[in-house]
């Protein structure tokens, strides 16, 4: 009998360990709550049977243990320094370019992860035990919290692996989901108790408590992101680490990739700031740091913070207001956007009516209904976004969305996209689609067509004056039906006429961008333009061919491929073709570049570095490579010039010691014909 309920114990601690680790580690969750409950009980009752099989690290210990009588302050085996912060793009540079100054390294790589706001948390393993979590404090010394810790979501008391680490201090931080927070508000005040004030505050309290099973019901998690003393854990690189931690079942923070020199990593940056609206947790910024551990090593500390990171930080600001209405968008490329439209709230001195719910699953996973009073956040340059409802607040009026099965704009089929997020509308003439492509179509990222903006389109498309992209160069012979629509001017029109003339002599990449491919944006516009010279050309490739460029991979091949052998692209093309746009030149011989391109800037290596008054960093690079040049990152012995901004730093003395001519931006300019444009 003993060992069948040994057995039993074990499966079932086997099984929980498995179900905690696909909740909080891979957010792949396979059962309900329901059935996690009924195994995590049964566990419960076995353990209390026979209390001789009980273990310290089972998961039933998961729900706390007896109170504490109070706190124990205990000395950091290695300091938690703090972090230095930046504000702007231009700092970061300067980040950099100490970095590899300290390391003498003209590129280094580096990861990008989201600043969690929540509390910093040291969680120390023997020989892959939970023995002690320790809260920040002053840095050099903290609360010993081990008794809450245990209770806290996605911190194992075993770690997984056969030969776990004799010593491994995990760092990271403790915080409670907007969501969890969004349900403990709605508790308390179905109480009649104060709600708390916010998650981080809230989460602080709770690793405060005395007794772990308040602290349990607080639903605090943790996320991992540093590494603190360690013995026996031979890894080279940060994104190694966050793999082992996640092997031995810890979660950590998500989507950290590592990226070669600052321009690729800010790119990634960018990217993260983008994808903020899916994370259910509570961030102020992003940390920028050296992948390589002997790196880190080599460029040490400062008396308060590490050398080998830095904190990208945005103010943030945020409003409660109500959802009046929800809506669906129909974009460019057929996706249905569910958006809010709220009661106006002023954000950083913006009043906010709408907000994008992005798409379905994020719509659910937010759970807004119309009627329901939400949060409303708006960060730095970030678009604002719903953070969470306010549950407390509702009161049975509210009514549940709908998402549509047919397209709202022309009524046709919608279908989910494979292994995907977006639903879209499958017929490629939906009006919408077609107001938004052609808008996007003569944007500046695209064919640049100043005066076509969307108003003018969306009266062109209702006119029936526009229903291609080629009919936008045939609106010269339509000049008096335009003059017609209200609001629509002659000086308006005679300046629209000239700039789509204008338009026809647009290079090839912006005529790739503005065609709307899936998966193609200006810079792998680019990489196709210079890579193949003629749209022909591409239209000529296989997809495996295609695959084979540099930065373009399967997905945007296969896609590319699709659009110019469907019907509907290829009558696009021929249709643009007969208006006369520029579908590029050949790509000539190597040994005859030299001899074709008579650019100013033709086979000229250009570094650019510091803040620039004239440019955009995009610009420049535009610039240069209209005129022939190439926008490298780094200064070797083949660049024949560097562009120095405002604080140029350890690139120009670099350049100074190799003989590399130093420009301005009036340089360059003066370089390329004088002509800015």
């Amino acid at each position: 009998m003993s060992k069948k309920v040994r057995d039993e114990i074990d499966k079932l601690r086997t099984e929980l360990e498995h179900h905690n680790r696909l909740y909080y580690v891979e957010a792949k969750p396979i059962i309900s709550d329901l059935e996690y409950d009924k195994l995590f009980k049964r566990l419960e009752q076995l353990e209390q049977e026979y209390p001789e099989y009980d273990s310290p690290d089972s998961p039933s210990h998961k729900v706390g243990g007896e109170p504490i009588s109070g706190f124990e302050t205990v000395p950091h085996r290695l300091p938690m320094l703090s972090i230095d912060n930046v504000y702007d793009e231009p700092a970061l540079f300067e980040f950099d370019e100490r970095v590899r100054k300290l390391l003498d390294a003209e590129q280094v790589e580096y990861t990008v992860e989201y600043k969690i706001d929540g509390v910093a948390l040291a969680l120390i393993y023997e020989d892959g035990r939970l023995v002690q979590a320790v809260t920040r404090g002053d840095g050099r010394q903290g609360d010993d919290i081990t008794h809450n810790a245990r209770t806290v979501g996605g911190v194992p008391l075993r770690l997984e692996g056969q030969e776990p680490p004799a010593l491994l201090e995990v760092r990271g931080e403790a915080y409670i989901a907007n969501s969890d927070f969004a349900h403990l508000r709605a508790a308390q005040e179905a109480k009649g108790k104060t709600v708390f004030a916010n998650p981080r505050n809230t989460t602080a309290g709770a690793l405060k408590l005395l007794d772990p099973k308040l602290c349990a019901a607080r639903k605090v998690r943790f996320l991992a992101h540093g590494i603190g003393a360690h013995e026996g854990l031979e890894l080279n690189t940060h994104v190694a680490y966050l793999a082992a931690l996640r092997k031995m079942g810890l979660p950590t923070t998500p989507a950290v990739e590592a990226r070669t020199g600052i321009e690729a990593t800010l790119e990634l940056a960018h990217g993260l700031m983008d994808d903020l609206h899916t994370l259910d947790v509570e961030v102020d910024g992003l940390v920028i740091k050296v992948n390589n551990f002997d790196q880190r090593e080599s460029l040490g500390n400062t008396s308060k913070s590490p050398r080998w990171l830095i904190a990208y930080k945005w103010e943030k600001y945020e409003a409660v207001t109500q959802v009046e209405e929800i809506g669906i968008q129909v974009g460019k490329t057929g996706a249905l956007t569910p958006v809010a439209h709220l009661k106006p709230v002023e954000i950083d001195r913006t009043t906010v009516s709408r907000a994008s719910l992005h798409n379905r699953d994020e719509l659910d996973r937010l759970g807004v209904m119309v009627g329901d009073w939400v949060v409303v956040e708006k960060a730095g340059k970030i678009i604002p976004h719903v953070v969470r409802v306010e549950e407390h607040r509702r009161d049975g009026s509210e009514k549940t969305f709908r998402f549509p099965k047919k397209c709202p704009e022309c009524g046709s089929d919608v279908a989910q996209d494979e292994g995907g997020v977006y639903v879209r509308c499958l017929n490629p003439a939906c009006p919408a689609q077609l107001r938004e492509s052609l808008r996007f179509f003569a944007s500046r990222s695209a064919m640049d067509i100043e005066g076509l903006g969307i108003k003018l389109v969306e009266q062109l498309v209702a006119a029936g004056l526009l229903n291609s992209f080629a009919d936008i160069y045939r609106i010269k012979d339509r000049e008096e039906e335009v003059l017609a629509l209200e609001r629509v001017g002659q000086k308006s029109v005679d300046n629209l006429l000239a700039a789509i003339e204008k338009s026809k002599t647009q290079p090839l990449w912006r005529l790739l961008t503005a065609l709307n491919i899936r998966h193609v944006g200006s810079s792998n516009a680019r990489v196709l333009a210079d890579r193949f010279g003629v749209i022909d050309a591409i239209c000529e490739q296989t997809v495996e061919s295609l695959a084979e460029v540099d930065e373009i991979g399967p997905t945007i091949a296969e896609s590319v491929h699709t659009y110019f052998h469907s019907e509907f692209g290829t009558r696009i093309v021929e249709d643009l073709r007969d208006c006369g746009l520029n579908f590029g030149e050949p790509i000539p011989e190597a040994e005859a570049v030299d001899e074709t391109d008579e650019r100013p800037l033709a086979g000229k290596s250009i570094v650019v570095t510091g803040t620039l008054s004239r440019f955009t960093r995009d610009e420049i690079k535009e610039f240069i490579h209209m005129h022939g040049g190439k926008a490298s990152s780094s200064v070797s012995k083949k660049t024949d010039y560097l562009v120095a901004g405002h604080k140029a730093g350890s690139k120009r003395e670099k350049a100074e010691s190799l003989g590399i001519t130093i420009l301005t931006e009036e340089n360059l300019i003066e370089l390329a014909g004088g002509d800015p444009s």
